[in-house]
């Protein structure tokens, strides 16, 4: 079942959320500038709360 993740595009800069499966290769493009040089962001610790 698909997730929605964070994805950060290299070119210009825009974050944003797309649905995401882990362990499917999926070509993505940025809904700003059309680029598809977008990275998956890792998700980020909070103190006291596990990562997943």
């Amino acid at each position: 079942m698909p997730d929605e993740a964070d994805f950060k595009c290299l070119r210009c800069g825009a974050e944003f959320k797309l649905h995401y499966v882990k362990g499917v290769i999926e070509e993505r493009t940025c809904p700003r500038c059309g680029s598809n040089s977008v990275r998956l962001l890792k998700k980020k610790e909070t103190a006291g709360e596990p990562g997943k």
